[in-house]
């Protein structure tokens, strides 16, 4: 039932739970996107605590507004929760595993990333037991394609064109915060990462912090994320680099192996369906 009439003051949960069932109405009509009256009808709510709690909404970063036709959509940072969410049921889970047994084995951190655009966001951060560690990237973080191990593995593995297109987007970022790595020095590094078909951050992006990465690809050969290590440079050193990289490389194709196998039940069972 709609009130015309301003509400009295509510709770604080009460407020959490009509939050929410407007960002559900947004989210069911994201692409298209609602209106302010569209909101007001479908939520039964008055226009001035549907305007309140779109505003908080917005300040979470979890709506956004259209500048041109003024309807609501999903925020970005919508999407990064649900990145973060397939903890349970995607990537994340099928790769738990094998960031345990890298962290373990080599002591050092190990990371799982995913693309989200012009980004790369860490979704999880599993540490080992030396010491001594580099808290360059922490899980949530967002960085530029390219800038980080993980990140560089990705924006290695996609096609030239989109290359040439992300790295014209961000090199205004590059420029700002990463003086060290500007689009010449990244293109150079994707050359060397897909000759070597791993990547390298020699500590570009914060000192005495290194990684090493591996894109991770799905059945049909399609970029899924990037597993990678870091270290302080003095962990990063021939021999032992060679034999972080056995290791990564061969949990890499653990998670691999796991996607594929994914892929082919989800087949099996749409085929027993039909």
């Amino acid at each position: 039932m709609k009130h015309d009439i301003a509400e009295p003051a509510i709770g604080g949960a009460q407020s959490v739970d009509r939050a929410l069932s407007l960002l559900g109405l947004i989210g069911r009509h994201s692409a298209q996107g609602l209106t302010l009256s569209a909101l007001v009808g479908q939520s039964g709510l008055n226009k001035a605590t549907v305007r309140r709690l779109l505003l908080a909404l917005m300040r979470a970063g979890l709506v956004e507004q259209a500048a041109e036709s003024r309807a609501y959509h999903l925020g970005e940072e919508t999407y990064l929760l649900g990145l973060m969410a397939q903890g349970r049921h995607g990537l994340l889970s099928l790769a738990m595993d094998s960031l345990q047994r890298l962290a373990r084995n080599t002591g050092d951190a190990a990371f799982l990333s995913v693309r989200r655009g012009l980004y790369s966001v860490c979704l999880h951060r599993e540490d080992g037991a030396h010491p001594i560690r580099t808290y360059a990237l922490m899980p949530g973080a967002h960085h530029p394609l390219g800038v980080g191990a993980g990140s560089l593995a990705m924006l290695a593995a996609l096609p030239d064109a989109e290359v040439s297109d992300v790295v014209a987007a961000i090199k205004d970022e590059l420029q700002d915060a990463y003086p060290r790595l500007g689009p010449d020095d990244l293109h150079a590094q994707i050359t060397r990462t897909r000759t070597a078909g791993y990547s390298v951050n020699p500590g570009l992006i914060f000192e005495d912090s290194w990684g090493l990465g591996v894109a991770l690809h799905g059945p049909d050969g399609r970029l899924v994320g990037a597993l990678s290590l870091a270290a302080v440079e003095s962990r990063m050193r021939e021999p032992r680099r060679t034999e972080l990289l056995q290791n990564l490389r061969l949990e890499a194709r653990k998670i691999e192996q796991k996607l594929a196998q994914g892929s082919a039940r989800s087949h099996d069972s749409k085929e027993q369906m039909t």
